[in-house]
């Protein structure tokens, strides 16, 4: 017998024959396709945030063991920082210092030889120079007004113009800014009457034996030396208290005598 087909001819699908499933196919494998995409997103995304935090937890780890580290150098910290600022004490003492050594040796150098001195003070401020005892600086002269440190030298010579070479001599000192003249005068009958008295007392400060000789006061700054500015706010911090002190002093002293 021979088989016989019975479906339909409009119905019949073999090999030969089109397809027609429509679009629902393709918007499922869309749909397929869209969310592999998004779990692998998700998955990757998920790693990143898993790798942020391991390395937010690694990070403060560091800072921890960072903080401790600067906790235990923190006392060589200071020490160092101690040690700049003694570095830098000394250094500024250093460039402080005036050569006095080298301001004698160049002194007697220019010295001429128709002057010879009485009296030689030097000193590096005019505080200095008043502790010291200088009738100068304690009578407010030229001293006073010369920050840095000075010279003041007293003596006498053969005449004016020996005084005058003098002075021109001192400039070629080494740092020598200026000259300052106190006094230079030659001796009269009467200074000399006065002078003789004042002998007799015990005073031999003039050195004027003849009519010619001119006896001076001269000062000698160094204006372009280094001012120590330490010891000159310790003096002005020590000098407030101490003024306070005499206030209060005269004030209790004017309660009692009221």
């Amino acid at each position: 017998m021979r088989p016989v087909n019975l479906i339909p001819l409009e119905q019949r699908h073999d090999s030969q024959g089109p397809l027609r499933t429509g679009p629902l196919p393709y918007l499922v494998l869309g749909g397929l396709v869209a969310l592999l995409v998004g779990v692998a997103l998700l998955v990757v995304t998920g790693n990143q945030i898993s790798e942020r935090k391991s390395e937010v937890v690694t990070l403060k780890h560091e800072d921890k063991l960072a903080q401790k580290k600067a906790e235990r150098l923190s006392s060589y910290v200071q020490l160092a920082q101690l040690r700049q600022q003694r570095t830098e004490t000394v250094s500024s003492l250093a460039d402080s210092r005036f050569d006095w050594e080298r301001v004698m040796r160049e002194l007697a150098k220019v010295l001429p030889s128709d002057v010879w001195l009485t009296t030689l003070n030097a000193s590096a401020s005019p505080e200095a120079a008043s502790s010291s005892g200088s009738e100068s600086s304690e009578g407010g002269g030229l001293r006073s007004s010369i920050a840095g440190p000075a010279l003041e030298i007293h003596g006498c010579a053969n005449s004016q113009d020996g005084v005058a070479g003098f002075i021109t001599a001192l400039k070629e000192i080494d740092g020598v800014t200026r000259v300052g003249v106190e006094t230079s005068a030659l001796p009269s009958e009467e200074s000399s009457s006065e002078s003789g008295e004042g002998s007799e007392g015990g005073g031999e400060s003039d050195c004027r034996t003849r009519n010619f000789i001119a006896q001076f006061e001269l000062v000698v700054a160094f204006d372009a030396a280094p001012v120590p500015t330490s010891a000159a706010a310790t003096e002005t911090e020590a000098v407030e208290p101490a003024a306070e002190a005499t206030e209060s002093t005269e004030s209790s002293e004017e309660g009692s005598e009221g």
